[in-house]
């Protein structure tokens, strides 16, 4: 088979069975893509197979979703540092060792975790309607906040963005209408139906409840770009009503060389937009990795 072809694996990393999408040969530079809600590796399904020719490609699904384990709550710690560490550990036990980090929703927080503590281990940074900064955080966010103050009185509101109406507008917003038939229905029906898994709802409103603590990490964050400088290519859509545009432009504050693309689109900016962000980050690779 050739090593540019998507290989479809699972690893056990501390006790949890990961599923995880790799392409391309393990020698060449590493892009380490990491997904957020509510999707998995699946939305890097095209992504993967356009840099396959030159980068080594790695996109883990993490634990709650796709094809990772699911275990129900008790049985596993669902918070964002947790995940932050299964993926470490996974990309330690490939023997991943130097890489960039590809970061999308919920793969902000998870992938910055692992920067912050491991500025040597990353050689860049690609961020899609993943926020550091308070900039971004739009109306959507309102419920979520209150949420995260009282459980009780804000879930039956937070379950509205399990339904199937909430994942497919995920999809559909901010997308211009000549746009539209670029969307795969198979994506948000994939997405939906990993939150109609039982338990997995419970799953996913302790990750709305946790997401808080990202913010405390925000200031970590930041200082790590100023202190290390990775190189960051930002390529967002201009029309995210879940991540605004404003967090795409806050990247400029602590890397002023930040290179900063927005796109007419909305939050799944790969789906409208695949062939030009796969063009943007080859053209970033090759100015960061010295590959040609």
């Amino acid at each position: 088979m050739s090593l540019s072809a998507t290989r479809h694996r699972t690893v056990e990393v501390q006790g949890q069975q990961i599923f995880y999408r790799e392409a391309g040969d393990p020698a060449r530079p590493t892009l380490v893509l990491l997904h957020g809600f509510p999707t998995s590796s699946h939305m890097f399904r095209d992504l993967i197979p356009a840099l396959a020719d030159e980068y080594h490609l790695i996109a883990p699904d993490h634990v709650g979703f796709g094809h990772s384990s699911a275990p129900p709550l008790g049985e596993f710690d669902y918070r964002f540092d947790r995940l932050a560490e299964v993926t470490e550990a996974l990309l330690d036990t490939l023997g991943v060792h130097r890489f960039a980090l590809y970061l999308h929703d919920y793969g902000a927080p998870i992938g910055l975790r692992i920067a912050t503590r491991h500025p040597d281990r990353v050689t860049g940074l690609i961020a899609q309607s993943g926020n550091a900064y308070l900039e971004g955080f739009t109306p959507f966010w309102d419920v979520l906040f209150a949420h995260a103050k009282d459980r009780a009185t804000h879930e039956p509101a937070v379950r509205r963005l399990l339904t199937p109406e909430s994942t497919r507008w995920q999809y559909t917003h901010g997308v211009p209408a000549d746009l539209l038939d670029r969307i795969a229905p198979e994506t948000w029906l994939l997405d939906q139906a990993g939150l109609e898994r039982p338990g997995n709802a419970e799953i996913q409103l302790q990750l709305f409840w946790d997401y808080q603590f990202n913010l405390d990490a925000y200031p970590d964050f930041q200082r790590y770009f100023r202190e290390h400088r990775p190189p960051t290519l930002v390529t967002w859509g201009r029309h995210d009503e879940i991540f605004g545009a404003a967090g795409a432009e806050a990247y400029a504050r602590d890397l002023p060389e930040a290179e900063i693309h927005l796109l007419d689109t909305g939050h799944f900016a790969l789906e409208t937009h695949g062939a030009e962000i796969a063009d943007l980050i080859r053209a970033f690779l090759h100015r960061t990795t010295g590959t040609s």
